[in-house]
């Protein structure tokens, strides 16, 4: 019989990637994880697919993209974490069926979006950019022509999340009335109302924030129609997704005067770091604010998302926990104890749980505890057992027909 639990925290690797937070290699080394390799920036798809082939948990941000190779190579991973809100540079469908939860932020960053977009839509309406620009040329432009305050203004919101709503409550107490657009429906803050459809929301707005996940129903969202319908002299604010603004027909719609302004922090294609040149048709238009994807990008917000996801990778690999996981079914356990805990992940069809339960029956194992949750194609058993069990139990329940992934967790 074995009393043997866990594969050794100390042999678990881990690799951060694109300057995630140090508080994240706190969590990890606070749990016991001392196998970290943190980089400062992403990897090429060679050399990332090269390193995935021994690395049981991987944090990213936007630009590492986990898809294809990367995760043909990634035999031992056992964890995602985005350190961020958005999961698109993950394939999703593929880890779920490799038996991978990925897990993101998306409540950490919510305030440092939330401010960033008070603050800019007060600098369009003061017509600040430009000038800023102006006095750093020697050109001193004092006036109050095109200056408004904000306050009356009405903001529209589309999205109305966790980053939606800060900005609801934000813009209310700068003295604006806001109305919002979601597909469902949503309990306002403070005095905001929920209209029903966005062609409305448009028409009505002086500022419109765009705050939606990348599905392929938000592509190309503020299509050359839809900003056509927007109010004549409002502003348009993206610090959502890239592609969910025609930027051509943006830029179009600045140009001809029937947008004021405008600002952008995500765009369609971004440059892979620092180094590399960056393109838009938005560049040197007046009263247009473009930022490089820097909405949550404060100390406060990144030490947070840091502690966030690092904090849900830890539970996981202690305790089988899945709670925030974005594509895999949701179970939160604590710790049982004097007991042995085996995870079980398989393809979700009839009869998998009884083929288990008969392996711990046919071995003699006494089952304490267990929970199972399923979600779409993929079946998630945590068991709980005495704490003698045969050697030889992992391999019968890596034998269950469907079987995914097993793996005794202590």
């Amino acid at each position: 019989m074995s009393t043997k639990t866990s594969f050794p925290k100390d042999k678990i690797r881990i690799l951060l990637l694109e300057g995630v937070h140090a508080s994240a290699v706190r969590v990890f080394e606070k749990a016991g994880y001392t196998n970290i390799e943190l980089l400062s920036h992403a990897l090429p798809e060679a050399e990332l697919t090269e390193a995935m082939k021994e690395v049981h948990m991987v944090g990213v941000r936007s630009r590492s993209q986990l898809k294809g190779p990367v995760l043909e190579s990634a035999e031992k991973l056992m964890g995602v974490g985005c350190f961020c809100i958005g999961t698109n540079q993950v394939d999703l469908d593929v880890t779920r069926l490799k038996g991978v939860p990925v897990f993101n932020a998306p409540h950490s960053n919510t305030r440092s979006v939330a401010e960033l977009v008070i603050a800019e839509t007060v600098m369009l309406y003061r017509g600040l950019g430009d000038k800023s620009r102006d006095a750093h040329q020697g050109k001193w432009t004092k006036s109050a022509a095109g200056s408004h305050e904000v306050r009356g203004k009405i903001m529209g919101i589309v999205g109305y999340g966790h980053i939606g709503s800060q900005v609801s409550i934000l813009a209310e107490a700068f003295g604006m009335r806001v109305i919002y657009f979601d597909v469902e429906p949503k309990l306002p803050m403070g005095n905001a109302l929920q209209i029903e459809s966005l062609e409305e929301l448009l028409s009505e707005c002086d500022v419109v924030s765009l705050h939606v996940p990348q599905t392929p129903d938000t592509a190309n969202l503020m299509s050359a129609e839809r900003i056509g319908q927007m109010k004549k002299g409002s502003a348009l604010l993206n610090l959502s997704r890239g592609n969910v603004v025609d930027l051509d027909a943006l830029r179009g719609a600045i140009e001809s005067g029937q947008l004021m302004g405008a600002g952008v922090d995500v765009y369609p294609v971004e440059p892979a770091s620092n180094e590399h040149p960056f393109e838009s048709p938005l560049r040197g238009l007046p009263n247009v604010i473009l930022t490089p994807h820097i909405g949550g990008s404060t100390l406060e917000a990144q030490r947070n998302i840091g502690v966030e996801v690092a904090t849900k990778l830890v539970n996981y690999s202690d305790q089988g926990s899945t709670i925030g996981a974005v594509n895999f079914p949701t179970i939160s356990l604590s710790q049982q104890k004097g007991a042995h805990r085996l995870l079980h992940v398989h393809e979700n069809r009839p009869g998998v749980l009884r083929q288990i339960n008969r392996v711990f029956a046919e071995s003699n194992v006494n089952i304490i505890g267990q929970h199972l949750q399923t979600l779409s194609d993929v079946g998630y058993v945590v068991t709980d057992v005495e704490a003698e069990y045969s050697p030889d139990l992992r391999q019968r329940l890596e034998e269950v027909e469907g079987t995914i992934r097993c793996r005794i967790l202590y």
